[in-house]
């Protein structure tokens, strides 16, 4: 077994503090990787708080991880020791049912996919740890490839945010001439202005927040339109093509639904604490529709890392020290973080 330093919450609602437990040995098809960045998703505050039920004690979060391969199994094929590499939300599935046979494994139909940390692996039913941690075993087929040419720490978000955002664009095949709304500019809606934007959409930020204009510009939004603005709704409706809604917070969705086009789209990728409400005339009126995305599989997941590398996309973050987590959750709350937090790990040996 490898011995790992991390930070874990020993329980719901108590503070994350330093943690040590084994990772299993590397296996003929498993690659380790040494962890030097790992973004902090909203998700892993509402993990180790217990808000979506049934978290696993003690947890260590991350699941947006990069770092360099330190050893390899005998029968890996697609990576060397000295690669850099990244994990995502997950480190198995079942393999064999149609969405994993699809490359959907985000969808596994028979085990459900094994989340990267509040999971359990299949077999043993040991719990999966995250990325807050110096270092994780994975199978190289849940691996990522990571290129050199992009700054690393930045690089991190791409494995939650990124492929959040980057899998429903291409779903519905975003390109060019289409017009694209981005519903709330955080660590999710800033990668979708980015990447809606380098695949040639017309992007707008929907923002309750004027004085966000300057920042959704400069990550690539050719527009801004203020929500709490009648007269400015007005001048979109029925207007965009797709609407990215990133908000988890409760909110009206007929105001947003009546700026989609004829056949328009809504995509859920935030998840309010209460089930939004809908008259179902605000679909009927103009064959609107309301879907929901999830991450993407793997393949799909490496098509967005390659995609951004191609185009130079990373997420701004700010970089933090592990001692510092638990503030940033309690700024995460707040809103008061510029677009994603990412741990430094070489600070956990200190």
């Amino acid at each position: 077994m490898l011995p790992t330093k991390a930070y874990a919450a020993p329980a719901a609602n108590i503070p994350l503090e330093p943690f040590n437990f084994e990772r299993r040995e590397v296996g003929p098809h498993d690659v380790l990787i040494d962890i030097q960045f790992c973004g902090v998703c909203h998700s892993d505050l509402h993990q180790v708080r217990d808000e979506w039920g049934g978290s696993i004690f003690p947890m260590v979060p991350g699941h947006e991880i990069v770092g360099r391969i330190t050893q390899v199994g005998d029968h890996v094929k697609n990576f060397k020791v000295g690669d850099l590499a990244g994990v995502g939300c997950m480190v198995d599935s079942c393999r064999t049912c149609p969405s994993c046979q699809e490359g959907l494994e985000q969808y596994c139909e028979t085990t459900g996919m094994v989340g990267t940390y509040n999971g359990r692996e299949i077999g043993t039913g040991a719990p999966t740890y995250g990325g807050y941690s110096s270092q994780i075993v994975v199978d190289e087929k849940y691996t990522l490839k990571v290129s050199e040419k992009l700054d690393l720490a930045r690089v991190a978000p791409l494995l939650c945010a990124g492929i959040t955002t980057y899998s429903p664009l291409r779903q519905w095949n975003v390109q060019p001439g289409h017009r694209v709304a981005v519903m709330g500019l955080g660590g999710l809606g800033h990668m979708a202005v980015k990447l809606a934007a380098a695949m040639g959409a017309e992007v707008t930020v929907l923002s309750t927040s004027p004085n966000k204009e300057a920042d959704a510009k400069e990550l690539g939004a050719h527009k801004f339109v203020v929500t709490k603005d009648k007269a400015q709704l007005k001048e979109v409706t029925n207007y965009f093509d797709f609407i990215i809604n990133t908000v988890s917070a409760p909110l009206d969705l007929a105001a947003y639904l009546n700026l989609l086009r004829r056949d328009g789209t809504m995509i859920l990728l935030g998840v309010p604490p209460e089930a939004p409400q809908v008259h179902a005339f605000n679909l009927i009126a103009k064959r609107r529709r309301i879907a929901g995305s999830l991450i993407g599989g793997i393949a799909e997941t490496q098509e967005m890392l390659d995609f951004c590398a191609e185009h130079n996309i990373m997420s701004d973050i700010e970089l933090i020290n592990i001692k510092d987590i638990n503030e940033a959750y309690e700024r995460m709350l707040k809103g008061d973080v510029k677009y994603r937090f990412v741990i430094d790990l070489a600070t956990l040996e200190n």
